[in-house]
């Protein structure tokens, strides 16, 4: 396994063990693959993630937007990935109902000095875009974090 990807599932490990919401809602959410500033995530859809329609509820897709945005954000070496300051999602159609996978890709563009860029895409498996969002992190504290290892993880 690639050296980036050994290091983003620390940080998921990390998530599933001292937050609330991950635990409960996205704990079956699976690291494909993890470059420096790339993840690839798959999950598959669920009851508790879908609305009163029984497809994806746009919640669900609102909570992955952040996770997979602080996760590209730790491709880049970022142990603690700070904190939101802004989030938009744009829903594209459906993303399916239970039993179906959905693929996620997580891209960090830029890890400033206080703030770091990401965007994120939703897949259908057939490769149909049905979501897109963006995420901005502010990461001034966060860099200080000694876990972090933003040299090793340089795109």
């Amino acid at each position: 396994m690639k050296p980036t990807a050994v290091f983003v599932k620390r940080v998921w490990a990390s998530f599933l063990s001292s937050s609330g919401l991950e635990p409960n809602l996205l704990s079956h959410l699976h690291l494909i693959d993890a470059t420096p500033g790339l993840v690839k995530l798959e999950m598959m859809i669920e009851k508790k993630h879908t609305n009163r329609l029984q497809i994806l509820h746009g919640g669900t897709v609102a909570a992955l937007v952040d996770l997979a945005g602080s996760l590209a954000v730790a491709s880049r070496g970022m142990f603690n990935t700070g904190v939101t300051t802004d989030l938009n999602v744009t829903y594209i159609s459906s993303g399916g109902k239970i039993g179906d996978s959905i693929l996620i890709e997580g891209k960090c563009h830029k890890l400033g000095r206080s703030l770091a860029f990401t965007t994120v895409e939703f897949y259908k498996h057939s490769n149909e875009l049905f979501a897109r969002g963006t995420h901005t992190k502010y990461i001034a504290a966060a860099m200080k974090d000694e876990h972090n290892r933003i040299e090793e993880h340089k795109p």
